[in-house]
């Protein structure tokens, strides 16, 4: 398929979303609704690829989007005038080149590049100049219809708009992705008009003009007919997400993963899971995250953009966002990882610690109710109950260098910059705020005072004498 040309419409303004996001950047899985079509694109090799968007800022916001997917053309339409002015948009980057279109919608997230390779050999073996991707459903609603000849043979697409009662019985619908002669569509574009129910400059049109030409013309009907569903509304949108995420986590669980409650569970279309490795209720994995083999992920927690290496566990409820953990370490339970962390092999990230471009070696620690910011904790290190690097000072950062086999008593803050030495013992409560060598003890508490009879029972005995 590396010698078709694509040409992917997501111009649409998607009025019934109400909103002011442009529709195809509306997020399924948290993943833009386009980054789905341009994918499969990539996984058949197709080199050139067109996306019409509209002329205006939200085009430029989509073609800004999609950082993702080098090498697209971005070809506008200018005024909204149709599936048929959004093609004529594109083939103005196409002048004198020849061979053959898969023209497919932003908007439809679950046609896959195996349906969409099948669909390119139904289209070579027909000897066809134009092939119609089509689904036999029960309940057409407001897809366009497919009439065909005495030889199963597409004549007209006729929109449900435009559809007379016998047409609208008709339960074979077009899905709006289409295989087509690159000669035959510039000639079906110039023949066009806009004389339809909604003034509008069809694609579909298309397909009775080839008939009067006599170009041969064939129909490929889908398999699974989810695959054809678009989304035009927030509804669809959330009922095309349940599709989605059950299909992928059926993909797991056939490949050696244990997803409990898989209906409550969120994993990515780009995420990699290592077998034997168990998913909680209520997870949720996205973007480019990759997750070792026998690792446990406990439920609630939320995971993005990260690299989990073998045997980890993530224990309920902790959030990881642009982090590598490696091998047989131990996070949370509630522990918050943000961006630019990496714990080493054996570490422990304990509940309510938050991290953020910390490094933690080898078997280091924090147990419990911490921040780590800007950071670099030695190996075998441990950092007590309440420890704090105090990075800010209200206008800059700076970083806390914290040597191997340390001990930071608990209720400790570490004002940053500041260095701390191999085998430092730090009392606990202490503020420290100048670099310590090696091997040394370090407190800055204050003496402890005692008055004697002031307790409790003498501050209950002065209230009662008021």
């Amino acid at each position: 398929m590396q010698n078709l040309i694509a040409i992917v419409l997501a111009a649409g303004r998607g009025t019934r979303m109400l909103s002011a996001r442009p529709k195809v950047l509306h997020k399924l899985l948290d993943e833009p609704l386009l980054s789905y079509p341009l994918r499969a694109l990539a996984e058949l090799g197709i080199k050139q690829q067109l996306v019409v968007v509209s002329g205006d800022q939200d085009g430029d916001l989509v073609a800004g989007s999609m950082a993702a997917f080098p090498g697209l053309e971005w070809p506008r339409q200018i005024q909204a005038r149709g599936t048929a002015d959004a093609v004529a948009a594109a083939l103005k980057n196409l002048d004198g080149v020849s061979g053959s279109a898969l023209i497919l919608c932003g908007d439809v997230p679950l046609l896959s590049s195996t349906t969409l390779e099948l669909f390119y050999q139904k289209h070579c073996q027909s000897r066809s100049q134009m092939t119609i991707l089509t689904a036999v459903l029960d309940d057409a609603g407001s897809y366009g219809r497919i009439v065909l000849d005495d030889d199963g043979l597409p004549e007209e697409i006729v929109e449900a708009k435009d559809a007379s009662p016998e047409q609208l019985l008709i339960n074979r619908i077009n899905s709006g992705t289409y295989l087509v002669d690159l000669d035959l569509l510039r000639r079906a574009l110039a023949d066009t008009d806009c004389d339809n129910a909604q003034g509008e400059y069809y694609l579909t049109d298309m397909v009775a003009f080839a008939r009067r030409q006599g170009a041969p013309t064939a129909i490929f009907d889908i398999s699974d007919s989810r695959e054809t569903l678009g989304i035009n509304t927030r509804e669809d949108l959330v009922d095309l997400e349940k599709i989605m995420a059950a299909g992928i986590c059926r993909n797991w669980l056939l490949n050696g993963v244990t997803i409990r409650f898989p209906e409550t569970v969120r994993i990515g279309p780009c995420v990699t899971l290592g077998h034997d490795s168990e998913i909680e209720p209520g997870v949720s994995i996205s973007g480019q995250t990759e997750i070792g083999v026998g690792c446990l992920v406990g439920s609630g927690t939320q995971i993005k953009n990260s690299k989990i290496s073998d045997q980890v566990e993530i224990k309920p409820y902790s959030i990881l966002e642009d982090v590598v953990v490696e091998e047989e370490s131990q996070i949370g339970p509630f522990a918050r990882l943000r961006p630019g962390t990496e714990i080493g092999a054996g570490a422990k990230i304990g509940n309510f610690v938050e991290t953020k471009k910390a490094r933690f070696g080898k078997g280091a620690k924090a147990s419990h109710l911490a921040y780590i910011g800007d950071a670099e904790v030695g190996e075998h290190s441990n950092l007590g109950a309440g420890t704090i690097t105090c990075n800010y000072d209200g206008f800059n950062k700076f970083k806390t260098e914290i040597g191997r086999r340390v001990f930071v008593g608990s209720d400790s803050q570490l004002v940053a910059p500041v260095k701390l030495g191999d085998d430092v013992l730090v009392g606990a409560g202490s503020t420290v705020t100048r670099d310590v060598s090696d091997n040394a003890l370090v407190t800055t508490r204050t003496r402890q005072k005692e008055f004697a009879g002031r307790g409790m029972a003498w501050r209950r005995l002065s209230l009662e004498d008021k």
